[in-house]
């Protein structure tokens, strides 16, 4: 099918030669929330009970890590400079990248295909099974992720930057839809009782906002869901 939204052009883009520190320091915390969702059923139990040792202890080994590769320009979006200015070059993609947007896609994915699963269960059954859902299916789901990603068929996880221009669309409709759905459906998991008509309501809400933020991303319509054609530079984060 055609794309008929909004599309942007490489060439009308302003060139950014070197990322500030302020730009740099703030996609740290993008980094850090990623990889602290990783374990699900910790992340599943943090939402659930609250904050635990075991969620400080992770997080704790998260700045760590992500600060020491920050440090290190091993972090997109905290390199001194970009490293796409060209969006159309075949150029290999560093590991860093295909490592963190790897992990990126589990975070978007796996939480919101496992949430919806409970919903549909929940509207079902009328019984929750949330916490077994986690327990068992989030680290099979996860690991075929990774595995997509190891072997470069996710978006901006792939060996080459060719894609950039669109793959970085897929990449920002998915954030933008799930993030929006899953904040909502974790303000309705709260106010809203744990019965068959809740569960009901929770999974049409849930779809809808979906599908709604999804419609509207598709199209061109939130931030950095536009297609980037071909022209001259671009810069790419």
């Amino acid at each position: 099918m055609q794309y008929s939204g909004k599309v942007e052009y490489s060439h009308q883009r302003k060139i950014r030669e070197r990322n500030t520190r302020l730009y740099r320091l703030a996609h740290w915390p993008i980094w850090i929330w990623v990889f602290f969702l990783t374990p699900g059923p910790l992340t599943f139990s943090l939402f659930a009970r609250g904050f635990s040792r075991g969620n400080s202890i992770w997080l704790g080994l998260v700045l760590l890590g992500t600060g020491i590769a920050g440090l290190c320009a091993q972090l997109p979006g905290v390199e001194p400079r970009p490293y796409i200015l060209r969006f159309d070059e075949d150029r290999p993609n560093p590991l860093y990248r295909k490592v963190c947007y790897t992990f990126a896609w589990n975070a978007v994915l796996s939480f919101a295909l496992l949430n919806l699963s409970g919903l549909v269960i929940a509207v079902a059954t009328g019984t929750w099974y949330l916490k077994q859902i986690y327990q068992y299916a989030y680290f099979p789901l996860c690991a075929v992720i990774l595995l997509f990603g190891a072997i470069g068929k996710l978006p901006r996880a792939g060996r080459s930057t060719k894609s950039e221009g669109i793959e970085r669309r897929y990449f920002y409709c998915s954030v933008w839809s799930v993030t929006i759905a899953q904040t909502v459906l974790l303000i309705l998991w709260k106010a809203l009782p744990e019965t068959r008509t809740g569960s009901l309501v929770k999974l049409i809400i849930f779809v809808g906002t979906l599908a709604i933020v999804g419609t509207a991303a598709a199209s061109g319509k939130l931030p950095r869901t536009r297609p980037i054609l071909p022209g001259e530079l671009m810069v790419s984060d």
